[in-house]
């Protein structure tokens, strides 16, 4: 069984996670915290926890849900794992931090120190679970769902909000590319708890009964 710890990060009120299970190996999904409190108090339920991190994973490429990786290296030797087709916007968080977030002041930009770019082929394994990857074009185009099949959890970045969706204005951004990815997610059992990547956590169901933009 999975444990999922939520930690609400930096100025856009980010959701970072890290999902351990009984080995105590454990993973963090999109690590945006800004201020070093904010790593503090990953770092300390880390530890608190006797946690072995083994996988940092990004959802996209989007500087809100990276600006923590350099601290993850530092304290654990981790480098960002994320999709191919974010590789572009991810070498240029300067540009994104101008052009996206309007962001011209003096603020932490985060190195693009990668241990590898994955593709919908791969598998992230830690102790006895793996996330499939689930490529969910539109918000950015290498933008990912992570699903744990045997937990029935995903972690849906900025694809899947609660009552919402990622928007589709920055670059790499599609509507069309957003709408096929929720078709393909629709199609998925209502009874699959979905962890965005801000926000409240809520179900396939859910969203499949009350979201505007999702359509079985």
């Amino acid at each position: 069984m999975i444990e999922i710890k939520k930690f609400e990060v930096n100025m856009l009120a980010e959701n970072c996670y890290v999902v351990s299970d009984e080995t105590k190996e454990c993973v963090i999904i999109d690590c945006g915290a800004y201020e070093q409190e904010e790593f503090n108090e990953i770092a300390d339920y880390i530890k608190a926890n006797e946690l072995k991190p083994v996988h940092l994973i990004a959802t996209h490429g989007h500087l809100d849900h990276n600006f923590g990786n350099d601290y993850a290296l530092k304290e654990w030797g981790l480098k960002v794992e994320i999709h191919e087709k974010d590789k572009t916007i991810f070498e240029n968080m300067q540009q994104q931090a101008e052009m996206i977030f309007g962001m011209t002041k003096s603020i932490l930009i985060p190195q693009a120190t990668v241990s590898r770019y994955f593709t919908e082929e791969d598998k992230i394994k830690f102790g006895n679970h793996e996330f499939t990857i689930i490529e969910t074009p539109g918000h950015s185009s290498g933008s990912v769902v992570l699903y744990c099949k045997d937990e029935k959890v995903m972690f849906s970045g900025d694809t899947l909000f609660r009552g919402s969706i990622g928007r589709t204005d920055f670059m790499g951004g599609s509507m069309f590319q957003i709408i096929q990815s929720l078709r393909m997610l629709c199609q998925m059992d209502d009874d699959i708890e979905v962890y965005p990547g801000h926000g409240p956590h809520t179900t396939i169901g859910y969203e499949c009964m009350t979201n505007m933009y999702l359509d079985r």
